[in-house]
């Protein structure tokens, strides 16, 4: 017993000598100064070691600081400074360290000092995008390049065709969402050597928990009347446009309200004059000039519900009405004019056209939608009709209206178990879902006709039906190959306002004039097909 009592003895007093050495860390003070990238001292830098919560020390007046460091602590300092970037330095071995800060004051090109927010960089789908931490600022790219084919293997045909390649679309287009609310849109057009604007957007977003509900735009952009038209051409299902599309008003100078919720989609608008190319520019500013003519406007709104909306199904029924005076971007003031290619850029001839319809007062556009999808089917279908009004529409005959519509209806299957996507902020199909690794094939057929004759108006721009199938192979995200086949079937009053052979007259000889024509009816007109290709990357 006593020799524990020894035991417990010499333990003890062996602690009692430890502990307090323990407690006895070596400790070594680091000092020096803190200059600015000019070498002038930098006073209220904040020092601290690397895990403190706490400030160690601040530099003085003269930029000096000195601190104490103990061996159990980490040897790494930090030195912050507002405006200055921070500096992390091991200081290891040093007795005396003098340190050097360089500002993240930046200036833009008129000597202000902006703001700076580190972006985040990556692709997304294929698209560069810039993005800061809190979302608030977002940068990205929507550029695109079509290169098309067309070949023409009927050669009988009154008016020879040539077959051709060109570039359809070369795009560049930048798009921002900035403190959070305001978006901005620049979005110009290189196809066929000459520079055209396209969107040129200024937008505020509402955003109720989180998330966008409605927005506002003003600038230059597509009107919002057509679920075919106001698509973007990267998810179109044929390399063209139906015909009827040309009726629907593409881009003016405006201002729309937009607002959407899981089954319904609302827009309306007030636009003005187009300025997307010189010539429409040109002819405004003319007529201002010369006439002090007002630009005339429109008034367009389009409403949809979705009554079938969810991850595998999608029931779209639209409908859409434009209101429209005159406008001077057109070139004959108080004239209208519906004229399209048949289903290639490369044919440049015009069958249908009506001419400039002369004292046209104001016009009314009538739009209905049906459109769904279930998984990898859908099917779009829309009814347009332009009404023309004027006291003089047409003189001669003392008619005060004319009328033109047409139609379209197209279906679509993705092969290999894809699916279609629909985006209920535009009301309109979006990039579809690839149902393989590789890609996937889609075959599509779509019927059109378009009637621009209205015989009591003596208006006479020539009708057509339309045959089209496509087989698109979706390689990934941003490249698609894309194949087509289209017939078209013209009537003898589509000779591309007189200059173009619709049959033949009772000599046996070609005739442009309708009136002359032998062909029994029905058989006038140029009848032709297409084969098609195009080659797109979008990025």
């Amino acid at each position: 017993m006593k020799k524990l009592k020894l035991q417990s003895l010499i333990v003890l007093l062996l602690m009692a000598l430890i502990l307090p050495l323990s407690g006895m860390a070596q400790t070594r003070t680091i000092k020096g100064t803190v200059y600015d990238e000019d070498g002038k001292p930098l006073s209220d830098v904040k020092v601290r070691i690397r895990g403190a919560s706490k400030v160690a020390v601040v530099t003085d007046a003269n930029g000096f600081y000195t601190l104490e460091v103990d061996e159990f602590t980490s040897e790494i300092l930090y030195f912050d400074k507002e405006d200055y970037d921070r500096r992390e330095i091991d200081v290891k071995g040093e007795d005396v360290l003098n340190v050097k800060l360089y500002s993240d004051v930046r200036y833009n090109a008129y000597g202000a000092k902006v703001d700076r927010e580190p972006a985040t960089v990556e692709f997304r789908n294929g698209i560069l995008n810039f993005e800061t931490a809190d979302q608030n600022f977002k940068l990205w790219f929507d550029n695109r390049v079509y290169v098309d084919f067309a070949y023409f293997p009927t050669k009988d045909v009154y008016n020879p065709i040539g077959n051709g390649v060109n570039i359809r679309r070369a795009r560049f287009a930048m798009k921002t969402r900035v403190h959070k609310n305001w978006y901005g849109e620049i979005d110009l057009d290189f196809a066929g050597s000459a520079i055209e604007m396209k969107d040129m957007i200024v937008g505020y977003y509402f955003m109720k928990d989180g998330k966008d509900y409605a927005h506002i735009r003003v600038g230059h952009y597509k009107e919002n009347f057509s679920m075919e038209t106001t698509t973007t051409s990267r998810y179109v299902t044929f390399i063209e446009r139906s015909l009827v599309s040309k009726m629907a008003p593409s881009r003016h100078i405006g201002a729309s309200y937009t607002q959407w919720g899981k089954k319904w989609l609302f827009i309306g608008g007030l636009y003005f004059q187009a300025q997307g190319e010189n010539e429409e520019v040109i002819w405004s500013q003319d007529k201002n000039k010369a006439a002090g003519l007002d630009e005339g406007y429109s008034a367009t709104f389009r409403g949809v519900v979705t009554p079938l909306n969810d991850n595998e199904k999608v029931l779209h029924i639209g409908a859409a009405y434009s209101y429209r005076t005159p406008k001077t971007s057109a070139e004959v003031y108080k004239g209208y004019r519906y004229s399209t290619r048949s289903f290639t850029s490369i044919n440049r001839k015009k069958y249908l056209d009506t001419d400039d319809i002369a004292n046209v007062e104001t016009q009314q556009l009538y739009g209905i939608e049906l459109a769904g999808a279930y998984k990898n089917f859908f099917f779009q279908s829309e009814y347009i009709g332009t009404q023309l009004n004027g006291t003089e529409l047409n003189k001669e005959v003392g008619v005060e209206k004319g009328y033109i519509d047409g139609a379209y209806a197209q279906v679509g299957w993705l092969i290999f178990g894809g699916k279609y996507n629909y985006n209920t902020k535009e009301g309109e199909f979006t990039q579809i879902t690839r149902g393989k690794d590789w890609g996937d094939l889609e075959l599509a057929f779509r019927f059109d006709y378009v009637n621009a004759n209205d015989f009591d108006a003596k208006i006479y721009g020539g009708a057509a039906n339309g045959y089209s199938v496509g087989l698109n192979y979706h390689v990934n995200s941003n490249v698609k190959l894309m194949l087509n086949y289209n017939y078209v079937d013209h009537d003898r009053y589509a000779n591309g306002k007189g200059k173009l052979y619709i049959g033949h007259d009772v000599n046996g000889e070609l005739t442009k004039d309708f009136t002359q024509a032998v062909e029994a009816k029905g058989d006038g007109g140029d009848d032709y097909g297409i084969i098609q290709a195009r080659v797109e990357i979008d990025f």
